[in-house]
This record gives C-alpha cells, sequence and structure tokens, in this order.
C-alpha cells in the first residue's frame, strides 16, 4: 500500500534509512516534526510504501522556496528496503510524488539517486546532472581542540544571536548546485536550522574576527552519529583557514558531547571543502546524483 506518511511513522521512516541510507543523520523526533510541521509554502508531502503493517519505502515532495529560479519542484529521497525492492514500489512512491509536485505547477524537477539507480531515474525522465559525495569520519579517540589564531575567536551557537548566526549562513551559503540558493526568510531558516530538533547549538560553532561572524559549522545529531549540516564562510574572508578552524572546533566539541561518527556531503565540484574534509580524515562512504527532470505546461 502507498499512503501518505503520518507523523507515527518516524521511527519506522528512521529505521528504514538507517538500512539504505546510514550516512544519513535525522532522529526520529526530527523527523516526526517534518511530517507534522511542515513549512509553510513548500506544498511539502511525503509518502511511505507499507507491506505487512510494515514501512518498508519512502519518498517527499514539495516546492523549492529557497531558490532563485521560479517553479522548481523536488522529490527528495525515494528509497525501498532492499528486500522489498523489484516489486513495482519504488515506481508507485515516485509516480506519487511526480503527481503531486506536477499538480503544484513547476516547470523543474530535481531528485537524487545513488549511482547503481540512476537507471531507474532515467526510466522516469530524470536526466543525471551533479555528483554528491557523502564521508564519514570516526571520533574515536576525539580529535583535540584546534588553537585559534590572535584575534579569532570560537563560539558555540548556544550562545549567539540567532540572527546573527542567520545573516552569517545567508552572506556565506553558496555551495554549487543546479538550483541555486537565494537567502531564505529569518522565519524559514528558524523553522529549518534553529528550531531543528536535531541541532546541537553548544558543538555547532561560529568564527568572530573583530566582532564579525565570520565561519560556522552546524551539527545535526542524533545520538551518537552527527550530520556536518553546513560549513562556510564568508567570501572576503576565504583562503585563511577559516572553516577548517570551525569545523574542528565543532567536530572536538561533538564529540566531548558523546558523538563517535561524522558524516558530511559536498558537491564534488566544491575542491576547497573536498580539501578540507580530507585534512580532517573523512573517508569516502557514497555518493548521490542530482537528476533533472523539466514540464511542459
Amino acid at each position: 500500500m502507498i499512503r501518505e506518511a503520518r507523523p507515527d511513522d518516524a521511527a519506522d521512516v528512521v529505521a528504514l534509512r538507517a538500512v539504505v541510507h546510514p550516512y544519513l543523520v535525522r532522529g526520529v523526533e526530527s523527523t516526526r516534526k517534518m511530517i507534522a510541521e511542515p513549512p509553510a509554502g513548500e506544498d511539502w508531502t511525503a509518502y511511505v510504501a507499507e507491506v505487512d503493517g510494515r514501512v518498508v519505502g519512502w519518498v517527499s515532495a514539495f516546492r523549492n522556496i529557497a531558490t532563485t529560479e521560479p517553479d522548481v519542484g523536488e522529490i527528495a529521497l525515494p528509497h525501498v528496503h532492499p528486500a522489498h525492492r523489484r516489486r513495482g514500489l519504488g515506481h508507485a512512491l515516485v509516480t506519487r510524488a511526480l503527481d503531486h509536485v506536477t499538480a503544484l505547477g513547476v516547470r523543474r524537477i530535481v531528485t537524487w539517486a545513488q549511482p547503481d539507480s540512476v537507471p531507474f531515474a532515467r526510466r522516469h525522465g530524470f536526466t543525471p546532472s551533479r555528483e554528491v559525495r557523502y564521508a564519514a569520519l570516526d571520533l574515536r579517540p576525539a580529535p583535540p581542540a584546534p588553537e585559534p589564531p590572535p584575534g579569532v575567536l570560537l563560539h558555540p551557537l548556544a550562545g549567539l544571536d540567532p540572527r546573527r548566526v542567520h545573516r552569517l549562513e545567508a552572506a556565506a551559503a553558496d555551495e554549487p548546485s543546479d538550483v541555486p540558493f537565494e537567502r531564505v526568510t529569518y522565519e524559514y531558516w528558524l523553522w529549518d536550522v534553529w528550531e531543528n530538533l536535531g541541532l546541537d547549538r553548544e558543538a555547532s560553532t561560529a568564527v568572530e574576527v573583530d566582532g564579525e561572524l565570520v565561519a560556522f559549522s552546524l551539527v545535526k545529531r542524533d545520538g551518537d552519529r552527527m550530520w556536518s549540516d553546513y560549513t562556510g564562510t564568508l567570501p572576503e574572508h576565504r583562503g585563511r583557514g577559516f572553516a577548517l578552524l570551525a569545523k574542528r572546533a565543532a567536530l572536538h566539541r561533538a564529540a566531548g558531547r558523546g558523538v563517535r561518527v561524522a558524516y558530511t556531503s559536498n558537491d564534488a565540484a566544491n575542491a576547497p571543502m573536498l580539501a578540507v574534509n580530507a585534512r580532517l580524515g573523512y573517508r569516502p562512504v557514497a555518493s548521490q546524483w542530482s537528476c533533472l527532470r523539466g514540464l511542459t505546461g
């Protein structure tokens, strides 16, 4: 049975994701909130495949409201448990998701596929575009605390005004992508980042120089696993090692708070952050391809 996801599905959805995408970190309560309280304006929905009362498949579909391009829809993380594949469940999930975003009047749809799922994406009208690389870092033993240079301060996000952090992220965010991002509203950012139940504000770290926040690294966690949600530096302060400093500090603090493994991702064209992660000791664990499909109305 294919049906709309319910908040009570959260534990099953997280368990399924741990099997198919173990490098993606989102806890049960955070997933429950995502299903129960999607952001205004996205027309977000999700569907699950259910077999004998057990959730074995998932996909979400929504309008992208954080892009400079109009009428972009997204189909996120379509996946089916390995034991239930080749039974048409993936096709049924993607069809429901396509119907939803098409009804929103979008002109372009973005989705993601693991390398072995690219043929499936092609059969549904999508063309592979960009590679995203996932990596993991063992935090045992805990990485040492970094020593900031003179005049540079490191702050946990817990002690900062969220509006300062929002301004920093909005000015620093320029990860390569098929869909160019714009500065999201403060209200949307509060929902997506600051009030996210998985955000560890004590481990997440910002770098301050001469009273200005110039770099940051966000930590979202589920138990002893964490996700480096975003690490960035203001364009005018790049090339000075601040992203590396922020991420080292965040990893050190997260390890001290019980995190044992850290995951992250980067566009394959983002050479600076790939270099940062290599210096930190991350090892590749997976990749996905963003895939595009145009619609005509």
